[in-house]
């Protein structure tokens, strides 16, 4: 690797001095960093060339943007850690310099995750619009406070319509997000299953299902109502009567740059639940 990214988050304080930090170090070692707001998705996309791989300098929502801008791309990610949790995240801001110095050394290994894809659909206009996701994909109801009713099927079969605040699809990455806030279990990251949960579901079925990765949910919006769809956590868009979303496995996967053993996942699983 020669070509760095190094993506920090525009509000967090300290951030954009420990991405000077790392640029200093990665050019010391006669390598090619170049700094990017998190929150400037275009300058990701456009600059995917440049990068060999991306460092992140925030929290998950950091990483969440940075995968979503460089996705399909088979470019890992390394997490530095200025959030509180930090379940994607995994080096602290003091230990930077000496993680990337044994990955540059050939240390480290890869932690493949898995993704979906979505498709929205929108009922009164014939056009669609494609999306990766790393943690979870949303339908929540909007500005009214009432509750929503979304047909939903899988591989084709109805399944029910849920009557509910909205929806949750979440891999086994995002299982550790919104899904475990509204009850979803926890699914090792490795897992390529993934959940349907419902939020709040009123008078209807309120169980949530663990979908194997060869099927695909459809989520539609029902007659009158209006919703949001959310894409991990950072794309919003309005969804009505008629609009569905097609959700599937995906065959690209987000790759991150490891230094600590797999099976910390367990080890640390109860500390960072307890935060």
């Amino acid at each position: 690797m020669e070509k760095f990214g190094v993506v920090y988050h525009p509000l967090k304080d300290g951030a954009l001095s420990i991405a000077h930090k790392i640029e200093a170090f990665l050019n010391s070692r006669g390598l090619s960093p170049w700094l990017c707001s998190a929150w400037d998705g275009e300058a990701l996309r456009v600059n995917l060339l440049r990068m060999d791989c991306a460092i992140t300098i925030g929290g998950d929502g950091t990483i969440l943007r940075t995968a979503q801008a460089i996705t399909p791309h088979s470019i890992p990610i390394i997490g530095v850690n200025l959030g509180e949790i930090g379940f994607l995240t995994e080096i602290a801001p003091n230990e930077i310099i000496e993680k990337l110095s044994i990955i540059l050394d050939g240390g480290g290994w890869i932690d493949e995750r898995a993704m979906l894809e979505a498709r929205l659909i929108y009922n009164r206009e014939e056009a669609s619009l494609d999306f990766y996701i790393l943690n979870d994909i949303v339908i929540a109801r909007g500005e009214i406070a009432r509750i929503i009713n979304i047909e939903a099927s899988i591989d084709g079969t109805p399944l029910t319509m849920y009557k509910a605040d909205g929806v949750i699809v979440a891999t086994a990455t995002g299982s550790t997000g919104y899904s475990i806030a509204a009850g979803g279990p926890i699914l090792h990251p490795k897992d390529s299953h993934y959940l349907l949960v419902p939020i709040m579901a009123h008078f209807s079925f309120s169980k949530i299902l663990i979908i194997p990765s060869e099927s695909v949910v459809e989520l539609k919006i029902a007659p009158i109502h209006k919703a949001v769809l959310s894409i991990d956590g950072h794309i919003s868009l309005p969804m009505g009567e008629g609009d569905t979303v097609e959700i599937k496995h995906s065959a690209v996967k987000t790759k991150f740059l490891r230094i600590k053993p797999g099976a910390s996942f367990y080890s640390t699983l109860e500390q960072k639940l307890k935060r």
